[in-house]
């Protein structure tokens, strides 16, 4: 579970501090579209939402195996889902389609599925 928190904290952390500076260019790395107005501040927001999941996950990377890092990486299973999920859709149903778009389904997939193993994992050994 430390390497799965390690490598989120890196990912997520990053992403939002390029969501929190340049809102616009990840939006359109990732949906090929514009934004402007409010969806800029909205985008700082998320932004500012996964530096903190990131700074959470970096946190808890030396504690794995209490009860608040399986929470913590349960939570990052749901956003994961979601994200592909969701990005996915769009890309499916609404024709956004920027570069990045495919690339971040396919890890935030992979990143739902690591979350699924460390859990599987973590609660075969508070079984023992």
């Amino acid at each position: 579970m430390k390497r799965l928190l390690t490598f989120t904290a890196i990912i997520e952390g990053a992403t939002g501090v390029v969501l929190i500076v340049m809102p616009i260019v990840v939006v359109r790395l990732l949906l090929g579209a514009e934004i402007s107005g409010a969806s800029i501040a909205l985008g700082r927001v998320a932004g500012a939402a996964l530096f903190a999941l990131g700074v959470a996950c970096w946190l808890a990377r030396y504690d794995s195996q209490s009860c608040a890092a399986r929470g913590l990486v349960s939570g990052m299973f749901l956003y994961n889902f979601c994200a592909a999920v969701i990005l996915g859709a769009a890309g499916i149903g609404s024709g956004f389609i920027g570069i990045a778009l495919w690339p971040a389904v396919v890890l935030h997939a992979a990143m739902a599925i690591w979350c699924v193993a460390c859990l599987r994992r973590s609660s075969i050994n508070v079984m023992d």
